[in-house]
């Protein structure tokens, strides 16, 4: 897929969104998302989230029991620090539910259902409450028994996950917008237009967050406001950009990986292009940068920016791979397989595919 066709997805995704949030019958298809806890990983495509074995592949679970066409699943699912599972609907149900990692079964004998818009973002949860945000610009502040603490209203369509200093929470919009609200007063908030739409979260810092956006810039934001362009990308940039002490690692639309040294204000390297778009985040295992493209393939980079590894997936990969213990989780898009497990070394260690 070339960029600009990718760049068409991306719209014509976000119109199907639109139409679902409007209440009008329309499937959204999009990647799925991926986490994984020391025993499962959890993957959400379409009308289900999976939960599988990571010691084996095997399906421990899936969520609902039956397909439902008013339910679909994209947001990489949350678990809370007391065992929930945290996920939200992108169909024509906005539901928004807590399921129990170990069973598959609602924790809440209700869903939230107060949301006008589609559940792509995956929630924040700090200080025993969830901070939610949903394509209908509003973050919708809940406790952990799902009841409504508040909303607030910030406008644009909200699809990363916030990030949080313990002071303020950045939230990121497609409306070009990265919103700072105050913790301790969320109707006390600020909005910095960044020039570009903004699919991806922010990358948390000490003293801010830096923010890759479709004006093919990396930002930095001060929790005052203040903001400055840190360096231009060939490219769009999607995924959220990955922190390793002062050095920042990102890539675009474009098939670029970066990688930025804060300190000195330059590329250590940049134009590292493996073989198609990039809309992954990069993930850092130790010396290792792992990157996924659309073009179905996993590529290991060393700190240098050479490459160490690679491995054919198939499909498309646009969802970050999540490490969890010692596999790599790959979950692909438009694949005969719906998630892979590669060891260390670089080896396939299983292979899940839901069964009809």
């Amino acid at each position: 897929m070339t960029t600009k066709r990718l760049q068409l997805f991306f719209l014509l995704a976000l119109a199907a969104l639109a139409l679902s949030a409007c209440g009008t019958q329309t499937q959204v298809n999009n990647w799925p998302g991926l986490a994984a806890d020391a025993e499962r990983a959890y993957v959400s495509s379409g009308s289900f989230i999976y939960a599988v074995n990571l010691n084996n592949g095997a399906e421990a679970w899936r969520y609902p029991a039956k397909a439902d066409n008013a339910l679909h699943y994209y947001a990489p699912p949350v678990i809370t620090p007391d065992g929930q599972l945290l996920i939200g609907s992108a169909g024509t149900n906005h539901s928004f539910v807590s399921i129990n990692p170990a069973t598959g079964k609602d924790n809440w004998a209700q869903p939230f259902a107060g949301a006008k818009g589609a559940w792509i973002a995956s929630p924040l949860v700090y200080n025993d409450l969830i901070y939610a945000p949903n394509t209908d610009g509003s973050l919708y502040i809940l406790n952990l028994d799902g009841s409504l603490v508040d909303s607030v209203e910030l406008g644009g369509a909200l699809w990363s996950s916030p990030v949080t200093d313990g002071q303020v929470i950045y939230i990121a919009s497609l409306d070009h917008h990265l919103h700072i609200v105050n913790l301790a007063n969320p109707e006390s908030n600020e909005s910095i237009d960044l020039g570009g739409a903004i699919p991806g979260g922010p990358a948390l810092n000490t003293d801010g967050v830096y923010v890759g956006t479709f004006a093919s810039t990396m930002e930095y934001v001060t929790a005052a406001g203040d903001h400055k362009t840190l360096a231009e990308s060939e490219g769009w940039i999607w995924g959220p950009p990955a922190l390793d002490g002062e050095t920042l690692y990102y890539a675009d639309l474009e098939g670029n990986v970066y990688s930025y040294d804060l300190a000195g204000g330059k590329f250590n390297w940049s134009g590292v292009k493996p073989d198609g778009p990039i809309a992954a985040s990069p993930l850092l295992i130790g010396d290792q940068i792992y990157v996924a493209t659309e073009s179905g393939t996993l590529v290991v980079l060393d700190r240098d920016g050479k490459t160490v590894l690679e491995r054919e997936v198939g499909g498309k990969i646009y969802t970050t791979p999540v490490a969890s213990g010692e596999l790599i989780l790959v979950a692909p898009y438009q694949a005969e397989t719906a998630l892979v497990a590669f060891s260390a070394d670089g080896n396939q260690a299983w292979k899940f595919t839901p069964a009809k």
